[in-house]
């Protein structure tokens, strides 16, 4: 009864005693100027559209000109016309989260789509676009996460509260990946944001992907490439706003957006609506501040509370890992996992460059023996794809280098490692015991 009523006090809270609007007074593409609105409105403002009774279209404001203030829609702009009513929302956009949203998949609005009925909702409601915690009050990472890869686990070791990049082109794996850290991450809760992903792919990710068991422990928030630009983005704002919850009630949350491109490229649409000029690649100023804006929420929390590991996929467009994107990307998170389509086209999966990825946390986060046994491996990894085209020619004589010849034996051995069915897991002990194994260490 408690819980009913303070559902039934946050739904009370919301009505409102009177409404300010305006009205609509041009429409171009998606752009859409209201005016009659007073000093109501800032950038980030709700605002409902309301061609008839029936019929309620979300729009955010996104800008000024001329005294007119410049909306886009969550939704098509079917029915709105010149003089249509636009009924403002003083509240900044929030959700009110809830513990039995575990299992439930919703969209950028945090409606559920899963067809499993209505959303509890929360008596603590999570502004959409918090800030992130005061730099001198969160905590410090925590120990080792256990990410159930092989190769997260032992060559990039993520701490708890870590914010890592994964840069793929498309194709290769990124999906099946965080997929498989969904399912088998020693973390509470996942918290998976499918931003700008194809609709045939979302269903066939949640039921051959992530799975009963993986679906049981996460929330899904999905954006499909097809929804307007502020949908888009919305995802990954709620996304970010469940993992808060979740942090907030000392949970150990890891949180997975594929993709940070998508969220960007609807920033981009966005910008350029609303009169921003186009810089590098076409993305406007404000992309690079949004970018940084919403991947700093996550990490660890303040006292007392929990932490959100970030695992944030970069689409690099025509697998160009220096395009702005990717740069940006590489400048705010605390490592990067880097897979190769050279080494997907080998049949290898996950296609992980274990030499050009990098996480921050290593070595802090291991003990002696664990760091002995990465450089060790990564040494003869090294040694091989160094000598690896005279080795192809024939032009390596056995017996001319010890530690080649010893690359030699090691490396297919390595490359079995590497490789990891979706199926399986490895837990952090069980991946450095197999590893030091094949070392001999």
């Amino acid at each position: 009864m408690d819980r009913l009523a303070q559902q039934a006090q946050a739904r009370i809270d919301k009505l409102r005693a009177e409404e300010i609007y305006g009205e609509v007074t041009k429409i171009l593409g998606l752009l859409v100027e209201i005016a009659g609105f007073g000093h109501g409105l800032s950038i980030g403002s709700m605002v409902h559209l309301r061609p008839n009774e029936d019929t309620d279209i979300p729009c955010e404001v996104i800008g000024f000109r001329d005294g007119h203030a410049l909306l886009m829609p969550f939704g098509t702009l079917d029915g709105v016309g010149l003089g249509c009513r636009a009924i403002i929302r003083q509240k900044p956009p929030s959700i009110s989260p809830d513990d039995r949203w575990l299992g439930r998949v919703i969209n950028g609005m945090a409606e559920p789509i899963d067809g499993k009925g209505p959303l509890f909702q929360g008596s603590n409601p999570v502004l959409l676009k918090n800030k992130p915690p005061a730099p001198a009050s969160r905590q410090r990472l925590g120990p080792q996460l256990d990410l159930g890869v092989r190769a997260m686990n032992s060559f990039l070791s993520t701490a708890e509260g870590q914010r890592m990049g994964i840069f793929a082109g498309s194709g290769v794996g990124k999906s099946v990946l965080l997929s498989m850290m969904a399912r088998y991450t020693g973390a509470d809760v996942a918290v998976i944001g499918l931003v700008g992903e194809r609709g045939r792919e979302v269903q066939e990710f949640i039921e051959d992907d992530l799975g009963e068991d993986g679906l049981a422990r996460s929330v899904v928030i999905v954006a499909t490439g097809d929804e307007p630009a502020l949908m888009r983005r919305q995802a990954a704002y709620t996304t970010l706003a469940v993992s808060e919850y979740f942090r907030m009630q000392g949970k150990q949350v890891l949180c997975l957006i594929d993709s940070v491109t998508r969220f960007a490229m609807a920033q981009r649409e966005i910008g350029l609506s609303a009169g921003e000029p186009p810089t590098s690649k076409g993305y406007p100023p404000t992309t690079f501040g949004e970018l940084a804006r919403l991947l700093e929420r996550a990490g660890p929390g303040g006292p007392g509370e929990g932490g959100i590991t970030g695992l944030f996929s970069v689409l690099v467009e025509g697998d160009d890992h220096n395009e702005p994107i990717s740069d940006a990307v590489r400048g705010i998170v605390d490592g990067h996992i880097v897979m190769d389509r050279s080494i997907a086209d080998r049949g290898r999966y996950p296609a992980i460059d274990v030499l050009k990825s990098v996480s921050r946390s290593m070595p802090g986060i291991l003990g002696e023996r664990e760091n002995n046994i990465i450089r060790r491996a990564k040494k003869v990894i090294s040694t091989y794809e160094d000598m690896e085209e005279l080795i192809r020619l024939g032009a390596y004589r056995k017996g001319s280098d010890p530690a080649v010849d010893e690359a030699l034996v090691l490396y297919p051995q390595l490359e079995e490692f590497l490789s990891q069915q979706k199926e399986e897991r490895n837990s952090i002990q069980e991946s450095f015991d197999i590893l030091g194994s094949i070392l001999g260490m």
